[in-house]
């Protein structure tokens, strides 16, 4: 549920013209030489601003919604993929609308501040019907459908914005950027959510979220960026999933990556659940964990583009994905605890999985995005943006009701086991196809160097 923004440069409209080294910016900041030259960009550092406190939020409630849902709600296996699925399922059904309505609308910056408002009202309404003791699953079900809903919209309009900041040669180094704050909301997000849910309690601890979309939109209502225009011509909802098929890269990497969040959602569907109640770990040492083990993702985004430069971003994607997948064996391979102290053979595999598995995440992530930037048009990308989301993130709400009726029925070690190796197996889809071949096209190598 998090988002990110980007430049221009006063009146003149022209894009991403960093700060001169020694002066004062617009906001009376003193320039730094060490500083990227992305975030000397008075607009780029308030998208980028922005888009941090956005996810460090998301990454108090990725800690903080399950936690409600199992500690305060009492919920089982069978309730936490419903939970799970209802996060994803507006993907599958709203993706390539909203790509469309969203490059037909234009003013896409617009757009995203609504849908953070609209989102700080949704989240906020957990921990209020919590104190006045009327929360129930149904209800925390819906707000996860329609924040969700409300996140696509967010994200089909942010991939626009972004290329309407960033030059081309530089991509990889804004993509770097994002995701080294997600990388940071990793290590900061589930420490701090997994702490206010053990001092508020889950639900109170949401409140974190809903307020990290405030800032947001503060930042977002603070740039304005020369857009693409919007899109007048005669293109469909489904323009964007033809040029998935046309695309050799596009859609192997889509092919690939679906099947590996099927797999991985099935695993989140049931990880917090299998941590809590047969590996014996606690609500606040299981946020210590995730937020140390996300020391990994920052350390994904600091050497990507090494990575990449070295050999080849398309090469850097796919090992990013085995990355990301294979570390999640060390969760199932925990040994389960005797008594209910705490195991530190446990912790360390758990932080293991979530140290190698972020730093996988961040190679694919921000190699794969350098590529869709390079690769797809201004006019279509997001229709593109929206059909492949309609399908990449359309089936982790089967992958999540999967694996809360295979936890129920197989037990949860088992469909962990399944989850995992699944995963691994769609990274493996990606070896034959054109992607570990890919470079950077012309224009675009000075951003890997």
């Amino acid at each position: 549920m998090s988002a990110d923004m980007a430049n221009r440069a006063g009146a003149s409209g022209e894009r991403n013209t960093p700060d001169t080294p020694g002066t004062a910016d617009a906001e009376g900041l003193p320039r730094r030489r060490f500083l990227p030259p992305l975030l000397r960009d008075v607009t780029f550092r308030r998208y980028w601003t922005g888009a941090t406190v956005s996810m460090v939020g998301d990454q108090v409630t990725s800690i903080a919604v399950p936690l409600t849902a199992v500690l305060a709600l009492h919920s089982g296996a069978a309730a936490m993929g419903f939970l799970t699925a209802l996060q994803w399922l507006p993907s599958l059904l709203f993706g390539m609308h909203a790509g469309a309505w969203a490059d037909r609308r234009g003013r896409r910056r617009q757009l995203m501040i609504a849908c953070d408002l609209g989102r700080f009202v949704l989240l906020g309404t957990v921990p209020v019907c919590w104190a006045l003791g009327v929360l129930t699953l149904g209800q925390l079900l819906a707000v996860v459908f329609a924040a969700g809903t409300l996140s696509i919209l967010f994200d089909v309009a942010n991939a626009t914005l972004f290329v309407s900041i960033v030059r081309r040669e530089q991509y990889v180094d804004g993509q770097s950027l994002l995701y080294g704050s997600r990388a940071m909301s990793f290590l900061l997000g589930p420490s701090l959510g997994g702490l206010l849910a053990q001092l508020l309690t889950a639900p109170f601890a949401l409140v974190a979220d809903a307020l990290s979309f405030l800032g947001s939109a503060f930042f977002l209502r603070r740039i304005d960026p020369s857009e693409p225009p919007a899109d007048t011509g005669t293109g469909g909802v489904t323009q964007g999933l033809r040029f998935i098929v046309r695309s050799p890269i596009v859609r192997a990497s889509l092919i690939g990556v679906a099947v590996v969040n099927f797999f991985n959602l099935m695993f989140f569907a049931l990880v917090t659940l299998y941590a809590v109640r047969v590996l014996h770990v606690s609500a606040g040492l299981l946020g210590l964990i995730l937020g140390c083990g996300a020391t990994g993702g920052l350390l994904g985004a600091w050497l990507t583009k090494a990575i990449a430069a070295r050999i080849g971003v398309g090469m850097a994607y796919v090992a990013g994905c085995f990355g990301f997948t294979a570390p999640l064996a060390l969760v199932p391979l925990a040994p389960v605890p005797a008594g209910h102290g705490t195991d530190w053979a446990v912790v360390g595999l758990l932080f293991g999985a979530e140290f190698l598995s972020g730093f996988g995440v961040m190679v694919l992530d921000i190699s794969i995005g350098s590529i869709f930037a390079a690769v797809i048009p201004d006019a279509v990308r997001s229709r593109v943006t929206g059909a492949f989301t309609a399908i990449n993130y359309g089936t982790r709400p089967a992958g999540a009701l999967l694996g809360g009726l295979l936890g129920a029925a197989l037990g949860l070690h088992t469909a962990l086991w399944i989850a995992v190796i699944g995963g691994v197996a769609g990274a493996a889809l990606l070896v034959p196809s054109p992607l570990p071949r890919f470079r950077m096209p012309e224009g675009f190598a000075a951003a890997a160097q």
